[in-house]
């Protein structure tokens, strides 16, 4: 069987061999840049096991895989400017490093790129029916920046809002490059379908995940100090289950800025803690996983080929950082 390495490692060949290019120097340099940050790949990841799912001609999915990273970069690149981010993954944010007309122009000619790379080499799937997913997905995924630029300002933030949050911004890129691959490779409608559940699902436990380590997580291992998403009031999963919980004494002191960031964090958390919505929102990671694994048992794939799948999701979910 095949581990999540394998695939990283023919990724990261490929990407290397391939930068995107170009004149003027100007624009692809920051382009290349941005995608040489790192990061763990796991949406180019995703559509090779995919496609490997269901045929062994994996070198077909490759720039399928790299249009994946280069939209995704694309994002990271907007992102950043909206969030006047100076770092990312330890490095100068693309905006940061050049300046922000050549951040809002290289990540333009990044999503571009994305689209010509998909259709270099379509697989066994109908173009059109590409196109019609990926396009599907980007729609989403704007619509979830703005969701969650809207509940900065927003004092109630209900659970299922959030939730479809998430999913658009993270899980349906992940639902969408399953289904991709799992097109290109050969996969019925219905199987690829399950493909697409199986991600979508899994990315949301992720972003679930990703919520709970801020907070709770190991700073060593994540990297940073806790509370980060409770400084800056996000609604999270946990804030919005314990505002839910809460006296209006304590929403106001959960809402309130006053004191110093250590002292917010400390009287937060003791909250969290007072209505376990720390072990709540494991459950709800739980209850994800579980929505996927069953997803994956449904398709008409290998077992040795479910079974590294079922690595990825666990290897995503497990994670300190």
């Amino acid at each position: 069987m095949n581990d999540i390495a394998y695939y990283q490692n023919i990724f990261l060949k490929h990407l290397a061999a391939n930068k995107i290019e170009g004149e003027p120097a100007t624009l692809y340099d920051p382009a290349n840049y941005i995608l040489q940050l790192g990061g763990k790949r796991m949406r180019p990841v995703l559509l090779l096991m995919a496609y490997h799912a269901f045929d062994d001609q994996i070198e077909h999915a490759l720039d399928a895989a790299l249009a994946i990273e280069v939209f995704h970069n694309f994002t990271l690149a907007h992102d950043d400017i909206m969030d006047a981010a100076p770092l990312r993954r330890g490095q100068a944010t693309l905006h940061e490093k050049y300046n922000m007309p050549v951040a809002i122009l290289a990540g333009d000619v990044l999503l571009i790129k994305s689209y010509q790379l998909l259709l270099k080499n379509p697989g066994k799937a109908d173009p059109l029916k590409l196109l019609t997913i990926f396009n599907k997905a980007a729609i989403e995924i704007c619509e979830g920046q703005q969701m969650d630029m809207d509940f900065e300002s927003a004092d109630d933030v209900a659970e299922e809002a959030y939730l479809k949050m998430i999913a658009y911004k993270t899980a349906v890129l992940l639902g969408a490059v399953m289904e991709i691959g799992a097109l290109m490779g050969g996969a019925s409608a219905h199987d690829a379908g399950l493909m697409y559940q199986f991600a979508l699902n899994v990315g949301l436990a992720f972003q679930v995940r990703d919520d709970f380590l801020d907070t709770f997580g190991d700073p060593e291992k994540v990297g940073k100090k806790p509370g980060g998403d409770i400084i800056q009031n996000k609604k999270t999963l946990l804030m919005i289950r314990c505002l839910a919980h809460a006296t209006p004494d304590e929403r106001a002191e959960i809402l309130s800025t006053e004191g110093s960031q250590a002292e917010k964090i400390d009287r937060v958390i003791r909250l969290y803690l007072k209505y376990e919505v720390d072990s709540a929102t494991q459950l709800v990671q739980e209850h994800y996983y579980n929505q996927a694994m069953q997803s994956l048992d449904q398709a008409d794939v290998s077992t040795a080929r479910k079974d590294v799948l079922k690595q990825f999701a666990k290897w995503l979910l497990e994670r300190t950082h």
